[in-house]
């Protein structure tokens, strides 16, 4: 899957499951051992790292984009990146939400800026450039319809073909981009996980680069640089605590790999506590936190929520996302559709951040988790918005009427809209 380029500062991939180190050129997604569910974690020299890579040299370097990190990944210093521009998303102070919650800060991270309206062009980005280096044709993935919509806009960029698998049921909006970008676009008569097989199966029939979130180790090196961009905002200052929302597991696996590599570099001397969110209708992951079940043996759920992007039966990343948890001192929380559906305009009227269901799960959890005396008064919180609400404007609609918010339907008169206004 390398180039036969060097990366030296790469010492190998681990298997998550079995400690089982591969060589950095290993030409296969997962660990032999344990067919598609042996998912592999990419290892760094940091001591070579952090002799040719330090904070001055970052903050002096003029990219903005998530390429600013390229030391720290497994990429190539001349490798072909999209032209996009994937990363340096804003990070917001919130201090009214910090107000309403009784919290030091809270600040909100809005990742509906990328290029596609979702943090899943970090991942997309990085598939590129690790599907051309293995010379592949065709990349595709599965997807509820934002990783789909990121492959899709980036391979346009590009010129990239590819393949693109969803349930039928996805928000049209997500459909109309995947269309509009002009990939081949298989709607799925199923379930996301049904739409996953079928990638899978079609991937290694037709020999085409695999994509797939908990499959493609390199995804979690794509996601993570949202994560450094959280320490680098905050001047290398860990937050108290970040919350994320969770279906496959990639995106908080991703942000725990950050804080590893941050710690690993000496940059940072602790990891925030990290909680993962997930609907009622998709808590495999909490149910296997409070019961402490191995996530590995855990059997599928039937998952059904509003907040479509992380609807999982099964997370694929599953291993990686309860270790982000476990290993910082955080946790899994539950919040139910209408609390999701109610942090929509929350979230946006306290901090202007538009965010689609997934996304304003992770504030609905950060509710959920000031109530369960999960953090305090002296707290510094990020929120990860993972996706923009533009995403999907039938929830927010179900979200704002929910919320008791309506247009005034006027005629076109002053007098009208006096009347209106008084009533």
């Amino acid at each position: 899957m390398t180039s036969g380029r060097a990366l030296d500062h790469v010492t190998g991939l681990v298997c998550v499951v079995d400690g089982k180190m591969y060589p950095a050129d290993f030409a296969g997604y997962v660990s032999p051992d344990y067919g598609n569910e042996g998912i592999l974690d990419v290892r760094y020299d940091y001591e070579r790292i952090a002799g040719r890579f330090t904070q001055a040299d970052l903050a002096a370097n003029p990219d903005r984009t998530m390429w600013r990190y390229r030391p720290l990944m497994p990429v190539a210093d001349d490798a072909e990146v999209p032209p996009l521009t994937v990363g340096g998303t804003p990070m917001y102070d919130a201090p009214r939400l910090a107000a309403d919650l009784g919290l030091a800060q809270v600040l909100v991270k809005d990742e509906g800026r990328q290029p596609t309206a979702s943090l899943k062009d970090r991942a997309s980005a990085m598939a590129i450039v690790k599907a051309r280096e293995a010379g592949a044709e065709v990349i595709t993935t599965a997807s509820t319809g934002n990783a789909a919509a990121a492959l899709s806009g980036l391979c346009a960029s590009m010129g990239q073909r590819n393949v693109i698998f969803v349930p039928a049921s996805a928000p049209e909006a997500k459909i109309a981009q995947l269309l509009a970008y002009g990939s081949t676009v298989a709607l799925v008569d199923g379930t996301y996980t049904d739409a996953f097989e079928l990638c899978m199966e079609a991937s290694a029939h037709y020999g085409w680069y695999n994509r797939n979130t908990g499959y493609n180790p390199y995804m979690t090196e794509g996601k993570k640089t949202a994560g450094l961009e959280i320490l680098e905002d905050l001047g290398w200052e860990p937050p108290d605590a970040i919350f994320v929302s969770v279906g496959d597991g990639s995106i908080i696996g991703g942000v725990h790999k950050a804080m590893k590599d941050a710690m690993g570099l000496g940059w940072i001397e602790r990891s925030p506590r990290i909680f993962g969110i997930q609907s009622a209708g998709s808590d495999y992951l909490v149910q296997a936190f409070e019961s402490g079940e191995d996530v590995f043996t855990k059997a599928p759920i039937s998952a059904d929520t509003v907040a479509d992007s992380i609807s999982a039966d099964l997370p694929r990343d599953r291993i990686k996302a309860m270790n982000a948890a476990t290993q910082t001192g955080g946790a899994y929380l539950r919040v139910t559709d209408d609390e999701i559906l109610a942090a929509v305009p929350t979230l946006a009227r306290g901090s202007g951040v538009f965010a689609e269901p997934a996304g304003a799960a992770a504030y609905a959890g950060l509710i959920k988790a000031v109530d369960n005396g999960l953090v305090g008064a002296d707290d510094r919180v990020v929120v990860l918005s993972t996706g923009s609400g533009l995403k999907d404007v039938a929830s927010a609609m179900k979200a704002v009427a929910m919320a008791k918010t309506e247009p005034m339907r006027i005629a076109p008169s002053l007098s009208a809209l006096q009347e209106a206004l008084n009533t």
